[in-house]
C-alpha cells in the first residue's frame, strides 16, 4: 500500500533538487569571470522505486517513482585538453624566456648600425688607411688613437653590457626557483585539503580548480605530468565525480620520463609521500649552473623544457666541465676575437718604428690585463693616446714619410685569423675580423629569429588547446540563464505539486466522513 504521504515526500525532493540546482547555477554565475573556474553541474538521478523487489513486497501495477535527488555536483573539465595546454604551456614557458634574453643580446650588440662594433672597426681602419697617406700628420695619427679607443670602449661596453644581463638572468633563475617552490608547496596543501574532504564522500570542485591553475602556472616553468591518486584509506568513493590527489612528475620535454622518475609531488596507495623542492645549483668558480637538484637526483641535461630551461640556457651552465650557453658563448667569441686581434695588432705595431732619434720599435698599441677577459679590459696605450707619434707606422729606421708599417697595419682588416703572425690564435675563429664578427651577428639574429617563431607557434598552440579548454568549462551566462529558468520552472512546478497532495489531503482529512454532524 502506498502512503498517503508519498506524493509530499516526492515533491519534497523535487523542491531540494531543483533549489541545489538554482544554487549551483548561481555559483557558476557568481564565478563567470574568477580565472581558472570551471562550470560545475548538478548530476540529477532518480530515486529508487517503490516497492523494492522482494518476497514479501506489496503486489500492485508495476513500480512507482519516488522522485529525483542529486547524485553529484560535478565540476566540467576535460583532462586530456589540461595535459596538451601544460605541455604548451611549458614549451611557451621555454621559447619565451630564451627569446626575450636573446632579444636583449641583439639589442646590446646592436649590429649593423651606426653605433655598432662593425661600424667602430671600419672607422678604425679607415684612419689607418689615412694614415697610410698622411704618415707625418699628427692630426691623422690622433684620429687613429681615438679610433682604436673608440674600438676598445664599444668591446668593453659590449661585455660589461652582457655580463650584466647575463647576471639579471641568473638573479631570475633565482626568483623562480622560490617561486616554483612555491608553487609546488601550495599545490601539496589543496592536496592535504582534499584528501581529508574526500573520503567523507565529499566533491571539493573548488579546491580542484584552485590546484589545476596552481599546475597550469607549474608547467610555465617545467614541463610535468599528473596523476591522479586514490589512497586505499578513501574507502569507498565516488571516482566518477570526486578526482583524488595529484601526484606531479617532472618529465623531459619529449614528454618521456626521467629513469628513475622524479616527483615534485609524490602520492601512492599510502596517501601523501611527501614533497621535493628544487635547488639550483652555481659553480662558485664560474657562477654558471652546475646542476638543479629534486630530492636525491641532480639533472645535469636541463631537458624538463619550461621558462626554467630557457633561463638556465641563456645565463650558462656547466656542461663536462665546460660553460655553455648563449651569453657565455657570445662572451667567449667576443674575448677570442678581441684577444686575437690584440696580439696581431701589437705584433705588427710592435714590428715598425716611431716617429724620431734615435729610431725606436713601436710598443704595444693596445693592451689588456692579464689573466682578464680580453673584451672587458682592452684599451689603447695611455702613452699613444698621450702622444700620437708613437704610433709605429714607419717600416724602416725612422726614414722620412715611411708608411710600410702602416699598410702592414691597415691590411689586418683583410687579413685572415690563420695568418696571424703573433700566432696562438683561439680555436673557432676563421675568416678576418670583420667577416668573423658579422658571421656572429648573423647567427644571433637567425638565432632569435627562429626563437621568436617557435615562440609565436607555441603560443598560438596553447592558446587554441586553451579556447577548446574554455569552451568545455568556462562559464556561458547564456546557458546559466537558460538553466536557471529550467529550475525555477521545476521548483515552481514541485511547489504546485505539494499543492496539490495538500488539497488532496484536504479533502480525506477535511471533506470526508461529514456526514451526521
Amino acid at each position: 500500500m502506498v502512503s498517503t504521504f508519498m506524493g509530499l515526500e516526492t515533491s519534497k525532493r523535487a523542491l531540494s533538487v531543483a533549489q541545489s540546482a538554482l544554487y549551483t547555477t548561481g555559483h557558476n554565475v557568481a564565478n563567470a569571470n574568477t580565472p581558472g573556474y570551471s562550470r560545475q553541474r548538478v548530476n540529477l538521478s532518480a530515486t529508487e522505486s517503490f516497492p523494492s523487489p522482494a518476497l514479501n513486497s506489496p503486489r500492485i501495477a508495476g513500480q512507482l517513482g519516488t522522485g529525483v535527488e542529486a547524485g553529484s555536483i560535478q565540476r566540467i573539465r576535460d583532462s586530456f585538453l589540461d595535459s596538451q595546454y601544460r605541455s604548451q604551456s611549458s614549451k611557451v614557458g621555454y621559447y619565451s624566456s630564451l627569446s626575450e634574453s636573446l632579444t636583449k643580446m641583439e639589442e646590446i650588440l646592436n649590429d649593423p648600425s651606426e653605433s655598432g662594433l662593425l661600424n667602430t672597426m671600419n672607422n678604425f681602419w679607415g684612419s689607418l688607411e689615412d694614415l697610410t697617406t698622411n704618415t707625418d700628420n699628427i692630426g691623422a695619427r690622433a684620429v687613429v688613437a681615438s679610433s682604436g679607443q673608440m674600438v676598445a670602449e664599444t668591446l668593453n661596453y659590449y661585455y660589461n653590457a652582457l655580463t650584466s644581463v647575463q647576471e639579471d638572468l641568473r638573479y631570475q633563475i633565482g626568483v623562480e626557483q622560490s617561486g616554483i617552490n612555491t608553487i609546488i608547496s601550495n599545490i601539496q596543501s589543496i592536496n592535504e585539503k582534499i584528501s581529508k574532504v574526500e573520503p567523507h564522500g565529499y566533491v571539493s570542485n573548488d579546491l580542484y580548480d584552485e590546484r589545476d591553475t596552481l599546475v597550469d602556472q607549474l608547467s610555465q616553468f617545467m614541463n610535468v605530468k599528473v596523476s591522479t591518486v586514490f589512497p586505499e584509506k578513501y574507502g569507498i568513493v565516488d571516482k566518477a565525480a570526486a578526482e583524488g590527489l595529484y601526484n606531479i612528475e617532472l618529465i623531459q620535454e619529449d614528454g618521456s620520463s626521467y629513469m628513475p622518475p622524479i616527483n615534485l609531488i609524490s602520492v601512492n596507495h599510502t596517501g601523501i609521500v611527501g614533497v621535493n623542492n628544487i635547488e639550483v645549483q652555481t659553480d662558485s668558480a664560474t657562477g654558471a649552473i652546475s646542476g638543479v637538484k629534486i630530492g636525491s637526483t641532480t639533472l645535469q641535461d636541463y631537458k624538463f623544457a619550461g621558462a626554467l630551461t630557457g633561463l638556465i640556457e641563456s645565463a650558462g651552465y656547466v656542461e663536462d666541465g665546460t660553460v655553455k650557453g648563449a651569453y657565455p658563448d657570445m662572451l667567449q667569441k667576443l674575448n677570442d676575437m678581441t684577444e686575437a686581434v690584440v696580439k696581431e695588432f701589437n705584433y705588427v705595431h710592435s714590428q715598425g718604428f716611431v716617429v724620431g732619434e734615435p729610431p725606436t720599435n713601436g710598443g704595444n698599441f693596445f693592451e689588456i690585463t692579464a689573466g682578464k677577459n680580453a673584451a672587458q679590459t682592452i684599451k689603447v696605450n695611455a702613452d699613444i693616446i698621450k702622444d700620437p707619434s708613437l704610433i709605429a707606422s714607419g717600416g724602416k729606421s725612422n726614414a722620412a714619410g715611411d708608411n710600410e708599417n702602416a699598410h702592414h697595419l691597415a691590411a689586418i682588416k683583410s687579413k685572415d685569423f690563420t695568418q696571424y703572425e703573433s700566432g696562438n690564435v683561439p680555436a673557432g675563429l676563421n675568416g678576418t675580423f670583420d667577416t668573423y664578427y658579422a658571421g656572429v651577428i648573423g647567427n644571433l639574429g637567425v638565432d632569435s629569429a627562429s626563437v621568436q617563431k617557435d615562440h609565436s607557434n607555441a603560443q598560438i598552440l596553447a592558446t587554441s588547446v586553451d579556447k577548446n579548454r574554455q569552451s568545455v568549462s568556462a562559464v556561458s551566462l547564456d546557458e546559466e540563464m537558460t538553466d536557471m529558468v529550467r529550475y525555477q520552472q521545476a521548483y515552481n512546478a514541485a511547489a504546485r505539486m505539494v499543492t496539490l497532495v495538500d488539497e488532496m489531503l484536504d479533502r480525506i482529512i477535511n471533506g470526508m466522513g461529514t456526514g451526521g454532524r
